[in-house]
């Protein structure tokens, strides 16, 4: 079952097939279906067929629904013989974006050359039914877990807020427009504290408001423990040197890395284990194809989840976003407890992938 703060924030973890306690592609498609007026989609890939599915449906009851997608899923890098020849690497996303054109939906590729990495949809604007989801799920069946053999361990975060929604209309504007990546032609206002079901959510959109700046903050604002769960994190990202600082400041750090990135010679791995830290590689069988997150929790009370990598490109290059659960600071009672309540389900995640999954990675010898 997700984490629900009175009906407007939530936090989902999937898939229930690896353990977690959610359905992604359930959620996905159950937040598509109660829309009522509009739907714009700003994602890296959509292989679903049930969410494709779900998005048209969305149309033909009178939904308004705008899709941009990284065209790089679209198109082919060494292009057949036959062009009309159907089939070749992602092929399922050609037909389905072929489907939800016939369907008139209204659907754009973005102008990014680098990596159009958005995962968010927002929901009847202006409308008691507004809402937001992202995180780090890809809307593809390995992405949501419905893969028969190859399932991600993803999460889902679903904003019920007038404020933040507003700031996902912006970005959406703004990418609807043409303006992607580093064309830095845009004037995005600071990122704005939000009060979501009693405590803050801050979110943060790549490459105009610099997220690994906001994350290497949060992190030198702990006093105990920052964990997380991470598919790429390179080694001088800024990243892990705030963590490896903070290690040997006393505070304890602990992370699950993705074995098939971590495990590079590039990757942070070796990094945050010699230098005090306690890293696991999770370990790819049972059915794990990837570990996919972007997830941290801090002082068990601050969550970051969304799309976001720690990586170089991501900061600087690739169209993400972020959001920020929680204030070290906040100075309310109730809010600090109830922030931790909602921390303490997605550290109990982390806490479940590094027991069932996780490989600690040794000292260097």
């Amino acid at each position: 079952m997700p984490f629900i703060l009175n009906d407007r924030l939530e936090l989902h973890m999937g898939p229930a097939s690896l353990g977690a306690p959610d359905d992604l592609e359930q959620v996905i498609v159950g937040f598509i279906d109660a829309a009522e007026k509009t739907l714009d989609v700003a994602v890296q890939e959509i292989e679903s067929l049930s969410i494709a599915t779900a998005l048209i449906h969305a149309k033909q009851r009178g939904v308004r629904v705008r899709l941009v997608l990284e065209q790089d899923y679209l198109r082919a890098d060494n292009p057949p013989a036959d062009p009309f020849a159907v089939g070749g690497e992602d092929e399922e996303n050609r037909n389905l974006f072929a489907a939800m054109l016939r369907a008139n939906i209204d659907a754009r590729t973005d102008y990014n050359p680098d990596i159009f990495h958005q995962k968010f949809i927002i929901r009847d604007s202006g409308r008691p039914s507004r809402a937001l989801l992202t995180g780090s799920t890809n809307f593809t069946p390995t992405g949501v877990g419905s893969h028969a053999s190859k399932k991600n361990l993803n999460h889902i975060v679903i904003v019920h807020d007038q404020w933040v929604c507003n700031e996902y209309d912006q970005e959406f504007a703004e990418i609807w427009q043409g303006t992607f990546g580093k064309v830095r032609n845009r004037h995005d206002p600071s990122p704005r504290n939000n009060r979501v079901a009693g405590i803050t959510v801050r979110a943060l959109f790549a490459p105009d408001h610099a997220p690994e700046m906001e994350i290497m903050k949060q992190i030198l604002k702990a006093k105990d423990r920052v964990d997380f769960a991470i598919f790429t994190f390179a080694q001088s990202s800024g990243i892990d040197d705030a963590l490896v600082a903070m290690a040997k400041g006393g505070v304890r750090i602990r992370g699950i890395f993705d074995s098939g990135q971590g495990n590079r010679d590039w990757a942070a791995t070796r990094m945050v284990a010699d230098g005090g830290g306690e890293a696991f590689l999770a370990s790819r069988k049972h059915g794990l194809g990837k570990l996919h997150h972007k997830l941290m929790v801090i002082d068990g009370a601050v969550i970051i989840a969304g799309s976001f990598n720690y990586t170089d490109p991501a900061n600087r290059l690739n169209d993400e976003n972020i959001l920020v659960i929680g204030d070290l600071e906040d100075d309310d009672p109730e809010a600090q407890a109830t922030q931790r309540q909602l921390a303490a389900f997605a550290l109990a995640e982390i806490d479940r992938m590094i027991a069932e999954h996780g490989e600690r990675v040794p000292l260097t010898p």
